[in-house]
C-alpha cells in the first residue's frame, strides 16, 4: 500500500495525514473484497524495514494500527471477517500484542473474508523464521512441503494478485516465497487514492491472463479468491 506519503505532499500536509487517508483505502478495499467475495486479502502495512523511517512517524503508525484494533474488530465481526497478522510481534508493545491476539481470537470462527495485515514483516525474514522453527520441531532435512507449513502464511493459498500501488514496479520483501506463480499488477495511483473503480481495474487485467503453472498453454477458468497489496 504505497504512496501514503507522497499523496500528504501533493497535498502541502504532514505524512501523518497520508497515513490517515490510507486507512480510508484499507476500509474500502476489505469491504470491496466482502462485497465481491474475494476469500483473502493480504495487506503489507509495516515492512521490517519501516523502523528506519523517523520516530515521530513509526509512532503515529503504531498508534493508528492500535487505534484501529480497538475500532474496527466488532465490524468485522459482525461481517463474518477473519483477522490474521503476519510478521515478528516481539518487537510491539505488550498492549498491541494483546489487541492482536484479541482480534484473531475473536474472529476466529468467522467463514468469510480472511484479512491478513503484514506488520514488522519481511520476506527473507519469514523463510529463515519458518527453518529454524521446522528444525527446533526436528526436521533435519527440509522439503518445500516441510518449510510451507512453517511460513507465515501456511493458513492460505498461494496469492492469485499482487498489487502494489504508488508506481513502484518491485515486491519489496514482501510473501516471496508465496509469490512464485502470482500475477502482478503496478499501478502509478497512490494508495490513498486506491478505490473501487481501480480494484475492478487491476482484476481486469488478472482477468485477462492465462495462468498456466509451468504447463503449456491451456485455458483455464479464471477464479479470483486472493488479493495481496503491497
Amino acid at each position: 500500500m504505497d504512496g501514503n506519503g507522497r499523496w500528504a505532499k501533493e497535498r502541502y500536509l504532514p505524512r501523518v495525514l497520508g497515513h490517515r487517508s490510507g486507512l480510508k483505502a484499507v476500509r474500502r478495499s476489505v469491504e470491496f473484497c466482502h462485497q465481491n467475495k474475494i476469500e483473502f486479502l493480504t495487506l503489507f502495512a509495516f515492512s521490517s524495514e519501516n523502523w528506519r523511517r523517523p520516530l515521530e512517524e513509526v509512532s503515529f503508525l503504531l498508534s493508528l494500527f492500535q487505534k484501529s484494533l480497538e475500532d474496527e474488530v466488532v465490524k468485522l465481526d459482525d461481517n463474518n471477517v477473519r483477522f490474521k497478522l503476519i510478521g515478528d510481534r516481539s518487537k510491539f508493545s505488550t498492549k498491541l500484542q494483546d489487541l492482536i491476539q484479541e482480534a484473531e481470537t475473536i474472529t476466529h470462527g468467522n467463514t468469510g473474508l480472511t484479512l491478513t495485515i503484514a506488520a514488522n514483516y519481511g520476506g527473507r525474514w519469514d523463510i529463515v523464521n519458518a527453518a529454524q522453527q521446522a528444525s527446533l520441531n526436528g526436521h533435519a532435512k527440509l522439503s518445500e512441503e516441510i518449510l510451507s507449513q512453517y511460513l507465515q502464511l501456511n493458513f492460505a493459498p498461494e496469492p492469485d494478485l499482487l498489487i502494489r500501488t504508488g508506481g513502484e514496479v518491485r515486491v519489496s520483501n514482501f510473501v516471496i516465497w508465496d509469490l512464485v506463480y502470482t500475477e502482478l499488477y503496478f499501478t502509478d495511483i497512490l494508495w490513498p487514492d486506491f478505490d473501487e473503480s481501480c480494484f475492478y481495474e487491476a482484476l481486469s487485467h488478472y482477468s485477462g491472463r492465462e495462468r498456466r503453472f509451468g504447463r503449456a498453454g491451456v485455458e483455464q477458468e479464471v477464479s479470483m479468491k486472493y488479493i495481496a497489496d503491497s
